[in-house]
Order: C-alpha cells, then structure tokens, then sequence
C-alpha cells in the first residue's frame, strides 16, 4: 500500500511541486490550499505524513498542528514543515509538538524533500 502524503501549502506552485513528484514516486497525495481546509483534509485522510506550511491564510500551520494533535489518530503522524521562516522565527509551539523536520523550501528540490520523507517514513 502506498504511503499518503497531506500537502498542506498555499502556493499552488509549491503545493504541486511537491504534488508530482511524491506521484512520481508512488504515493497517495492530496493537497489543501489553506489551514483550515488542511485540517479537514488530514481529519479524513489520515496521512502517514504531513508537509505543512506555517504561514497560510484562514489558519496557521501552528495552529492545524496544534488541533492535529488533539485527536488519536493525529498524536503520533508524522510533520515535516515547510517555510521561509529562519530557525529564530519559529514558534516554540511547534518544536514541542513533534515534528520531524523543519525544510527551508528555498534550500531543498523537490527530490531532497522526497527523500527526507522517505527516510522519516521508513
């Protein structure tokens, strides 16, 4: 069975990237353009990974992680975040929350960020 991946990005571009490449290499992906609807999105599809922006419109990755969290089924997924924040301007919030890494999206491919989600997924 395929792993499934939640983008949760407000730049479409990005967000479809990151899209075809992890179809490219077999997985089950969705995408959700903004907070809220990614919260909705992870509720129902139950991802074995998530790649979250912090900074969208409607709610803030801090702030879906948070509510992710909340829930049995979102305690222990996986949460790569996605940013062009520097290290210094992350909430605190989130490093206590169990995400697995923090990606600057202006360092990494789209085949680096592949790969650390399959070394995160196993």
């Amino acid at each position: 069975m395929a792993a499934k991946v939640a983008i949760i990005e407000d730049d479409q571009t990005i967000s479809q990237m990151y899209r075809f490449k992890f179809e490219a290499e077999g997985y089950d992906v969705e995408t959700a353009e903004d907070g809220k609807v990614g919260l909705e999105l992870v509720q129902t599809m139950h991802p074995d990974i998530v790649l979250l922006d912090l900074m969208m419109p409607e709610m803030t990755g801090d702030q879906v992680l948070i509510e992710m969290r909340k829930n049995d089924w979102g305690k222990d997924v996986k949460v790569i975040i996605l940013t062009n924040m520097g290290e210094q301007e992350i909430p605190d919030s989130i490093k206590g929350l169990g995400v697995s890494a923090v990606v600057l999206k202006a360092n990494m491919t789209p085949r680096q960020v592949f790969e650390l989600v399959k070394k995160h997924l196993g």
